[in-house]
């Protein structure tokens, strides 16, 4: 005799009917306990039951049927249904999350040994979809679906460990992690930390990892990043998944990024940062020594300031010049910084190869240079590091991280 399999997709929306089969309401989800392996049935949301959403223990379910579930016995608590800690909801919150390249489409659930219990057996996994063909799911056996039945607890913690490295070391770590992990990982990260991780990791990978998240989400993501970056990961994506991130963020923190998208990324314009320390010629020494303090800023842009004229933001009234930290240290504090131009720095143009560009740091001995557009207008600078990901062999951050 085949094992009996109860789809959560035929279940829900089903009538929950009492002992004497009058209407009680009607089955909105189901929910599992993920402490048992396999995850148990303790229990269903049951909504219309006098306006509310309240829950109905398994044991108190006689029997479940393509027709129904019926009461064994007695009443039902009223109070209103509320999630508990190691609780997940079924199609409120595993529907539609990621297994593989796949996406859960249902949960089929089975009698467990003890009377009127119920656990979760296998995992139907929706196909891409095509064109004029539409694709059976295939059924996996629970235990094959990964993560997906992870504790959230678990979870949690091991996000709260991964957020308190230095960035370099959460991608160490969470590469070695599988796939449907490094996702549930990605969601319990605060934005700020996601953004620092996804920065650390080559472009494809930064894709696979945020693959089903919210676009809202993904888009806060994308603002806390820096624009460079943003705007690297953004480019691996279709044009419409494009646009639709680009108009969810925050419009300050797009109109740097559309700029980049616009130029080649095999060249300055393409990996450079829009968002370099711009002074004006009358700016003071002091004043330029208070901008490089800021200690959100990336160390290659702390290591110098770029002199033009307004306006100071990219891209800016004509380029003068730029001042390392070194002499800014020198110079007296009162100092314009237009009187400490270093006269041995030349900017790069926008369409520069990348090789090129390497070939001018390492010339310079320098760790930014300056970008500019054919009107002498300063566009952003190119930092050693930006540099040093384009020119390495792929999958050198395997081998070469923190200790």
């Amino acid at each position: 005799m085949s094992e009996r399999i109860v789809y959560v997709s035929r279940i829900k929306r089903l009538p929950l009917v009492s002992a004497d089969g009058s209407d009680v309401g009607h089955v909105e989800d189901v929910v599992l306990d993920l402490g048992g392996r396999p995850p148990r049935v303790i229990g269903f949301v049951v909504g219309g039951v006098q306006r509310r959403r309240v829950f109905v223990g398994v044991t108190r379910i006689g029997e479940i049927e393509t027709r129904g579930l019926r009461l064994r016995r007695g009443l039902i608590n009223l109070k209103q249904f509320e999630l508990r800690a190691g609780e997940r909801l079924v199609a409120g919150e595993l529907f539609g999350r990621q297994v593989g390249e796949r996406r859960v489409v249902d949960i089929g659930l089975r009698p467990a040994p003890e009377p009127f219990a119920w656990e979760v057996a296998t995992v139907a996994l929706g196909g891409r979809r095509m064109p004029g063909l539409k694709r059976a799911p295939s059924v996996i056996d629970w235990s094959e679906a990964g993560e997906l039945f992870a504790e959230q607890r678990t979870v949690d913690r091991q996000a709260a460990t991964l957020a308190g490295l230095h960035p370099a070391d959460m991608a160490s770590q969470i590469r070695r992690l599988p796939l449907s992990r490094r996702r549930l990982l990605a969601e319990a990260l605060e934005d700020e930390r996601l953004a620092d991780l996804l920065e650390e990791l080559p472009e494809d990978e930064q894709v696979r990892l945020i693959e089903g998240l919210d676009p809202d989400r993904v888009a806060r993501v994308l603002d806390e990043m820096e624009a460079d970056d943003a705007a690297d990961l953004l480019g691996e994506m279709g044009a419409a998944e494009r646009a639709e991130l680009l108009a969810a963020m925050d419009p300050e923190e797009a109109e740097p990024v559309r700029r980049l998208l616009t130029y080649n990324p095999d060249t300055a314009g393409g990996l450079m940062t829009p968002e370099p320390i711009i002074v004006s010629p009358g700016s003071t020494v002091a004043e330029a020594l208070a901008r490089i303090r800021d200690p959100d800023l990336p160390v290659p842009l702390a290591a110098q300031v770029f002199v033009c004229q307004p306006p100071l933001e990219t891209p800016t009234g004509r380029f003068v010049g730029v001042v390392g930290m070194q002499r800014l240290l020198r110079e007296a504090a009162s100092k314009p910084v237009g009187r400490c131009i270093d006269e041995e720095w030349e900017p790069v143009p926008v369409d520069m190869s990348d090789r090129e560009v390497a070939g001018r740091l390492a010339a310079y001995d320098v760790v930014a240079i300056p970008v500019t557009d054919e009107a002498g207008r300063l566009v952003g600078a190119v930092t050693i590091d930006d540099v040093l990901d384009r020119v390495l062999p792929a999958g050198w951050r395997l081998t070469h991280t923190r200790t």
